[in-house]
């Protein structure tokens, strides 16, 4: 056996095994355990996502939890010791001094990741773990692994960072750090999945003019909560698709970075900062340009002074000071002067760009602009006035909020009840339906008490009868009219949508179109007289009958 040290043994340790080992040791300290084993160890590193094995186990369809339930057997119950800490099993350091052996001569492994000390347990099994676990384990071929071990462990969060991970195409690859912590928002400009910026083109002048420049090319747009400022980057993703900037951006992908995918799983220190690093390199080293956006961008810079918190901010400053890595961010006021301003180093590679809450008339365009896309989305008709009242009657009355965030919350609601109007039952037949059913519940306990001879409630189950009498003629008017409101609604709907496609196609001489949309709208007249005559009988097949006025 080659003697190995231990400490160099566990500093060989990639970082997720070797919090895999300190959690493992922590379990020991809570339960009192006097060592630290095998089964314990990779307990741990099942648990943890993104691992080797947990790869491996996809790829040899292995049952994870059926697994991990024998390693719970294998782990001895709870004891009490004597000393403070726990120490290493010595099977477990002969395993982890095999395994390094196979990872750095077999593998060509500069660490000892999760999938070494895996295959070395596969090899044998027997030694290191007990009989139901190395049966389990058998199903594996080990030589398979051993001989395709990156593409079975692709994916996984312990594979070295690869700088060829950019196609010569331009597109991203599969496995880059980009395609897994971004999202292309200049792909969904191009799908039609973005809303219309309006009301904007001078902050997002001032963007382009600020991601032109030679140095210091890095926006920050900052605003108070509500006011738009991730709509300004859909705006810039719209134009650039549009072709309307300079040329020096003209062919950019501007992608937005996912911040909790990019710190799920990253909670051992360093492993956050060496994605964010692979992440730069392969933004400056695309053959193509690409603008990284960082919404909510006080959490990944400055943060790092917090307990806990994440900084990366060292790592920015030299890209952003020679304008290698163009970086759009976007925070609150406050966020950037409690972490920006602080630094003033970071806050001279940061430019400037303030949104401030746009005024009544701004909204109200910007409302104009969405109307479609929520007429498709809710399948009903906005008019102009609703769009006016949802910016002026916001304004008004809701405090605490910015438009045209608030705005376009209220028009979102209205649109929703509108929707719901359309298929729910009227409130007055639920409201009926509930008292029938509070009726017929004191029915049965009256007549159980009369069959019983323990009282006579004939007076008072007549009373009760006649009662659930008229509410179930009641609920049965109001049911009917309801339907039809129901079918005449849909017929609005359906010749209005009739009406809307004749006159997107009408031209000046389609005289034939002019008369059909005359037909249409005298439709309509026909139907909304009809509808206000079934709301009339509604109003009174609402009213409470006589019995229950007094």
């Amino acid at each position: 056996m080659i003697q190995i040290d231990l400490s160099t043994l566990v500093n060989r340790l990639h970082p997720i095994a070797k919090h895999a080992l300190e959690s493992a040791a922590a379990y020991c300290v809570s339960h009192q355990q006097p060592e630290i084993t095998i089964a314990q160890f990779l307990q741990k590193l099942i648990e943890m996502p993104l691992t080797d094995i947990r790869m491996i186990s996809q790829k040899s369809a292995l049952d994870i939890n059926a697994l991990s339930e024998l390693l719970d057997i294998d782990i001895p119950p709870h004891q009490v010791i004597t000393q403070s800490y726990p120490s290493f099993s010595p099977l477990l350091v002969e395993w982890m001094k095999d395994s390094w052996l196979l990872a750095s001569t077999e593998l060509n492994h500069s660490e000892l990741r999760s999938g070494a000390l895996f295959l070395t347990l596969l090899q044998m099994p027997l030694r290191y773990l007990a009989k139901p676990v190395a049966d389990m384990l058998a199903q594996i071929n080990r030589d398979q692994l051993k001989l395709n071990f990156d593409q079975w462990t692709e994916g996984s969060a312990e594979s070295p960072f690869d700088e060829k991970t950019v196609s010569e195409k331009g597109n991203l690859a599969a496995d880059s750090l980009l395609a897994k912590f971004t999202h292309n928002m200049t792909e969904q400009a191009r799908n039609g999945e973005l809303d219309p910026v309006l009301c904007r083109d001078n902050e997002i002048d001032l963007m382009i003019d600020i991601l032109c420049r030679r140095r210091k090319n890095n926006p920050v747009v900052v605003g108070e909560p509500g006011v738009g400022k991730s709509a300004l980057i859909e705006g810039l993703a719209l134009r650039i698709i549009a072709g309307d900037i300079p040329d020096k951006l003209r062919g950019c992908e501007l992608l937005t970075l996912d911040l909790g995918a990019l710190q799920a799983g990253a909670a051992v220190k360093g492993e956050f900062e060496k994605r964010f690093k692979g992440i730069m390199q392969e933004v400056t080293q695309s053959p193509h340009p690409i603008i990284l956006f960082i919404d909510e961008a006080h959490t990944l810079i400055g943060a790092g002074n917090q307990q806990g918190g994440l900084d990366v901010s060292n790592l920015l400053k030299p890209a952003l000071a020679r304008g290698e890595l163009r970086t759009i961010a976007a925070t609150t006021w406050s966020e950037y002067k409690k972490y920006f301003e602080k630094d003033a180093a970071l806050a001279r590679r940061f430019q400037l760009v303030q949104v401030k809450e746009p005024s009544s008339a701004e909204a109200i365009i910007i409302m104009r602009g969405l109307r479609s896309i929520y007429e498709k989305s809710h399948h009903v008709f906005i008019d102009d006035e609703a769009l006016r009242a949802s910016a002026e009657l916001s304004e008004r009355y809701i405090s605490g909020r910015q438009l045209p965030d608030k705005a376009i919350d209220v028009l979102d609601t209205a649109c929703a009840r509108a929707t719901i109007n359309l298929s729910s039952p009227p409130k007055a037949l639920s409201s009926l339906k509930t008292e029938l059913h509070q009726i017929n519940m004191e029915m049965d306990v009256l007549q159980r008490e009369h069959y019983l001879g323990l009282d006579d409630h004939s007076e008072r189950l007549e009373t009760l009868a006649s009662q659930a009498s008229a509410i179930e003629q009641q609920a049965t008017d109001l049911q009917q009219a309801w339907e039809q409101q129901k079918e005449l609604v849909s017929q609005i709907i359906t010749l209005r949508a009739t009406l809307l496609n004749n006159a997107t196609e009408a031209t000046n001489d389609d005289v034939a179109n002019d008369v059909a949309n005359n037909e249409v709208v005298s439709d309509i007249r026909t139907y909304s007289e009809a509808e206000d005559a079934e709301d009339n009988d509604e109003k009174i097949a609402t009213q409470p009958p006589a019995h229950l006025k007094n």
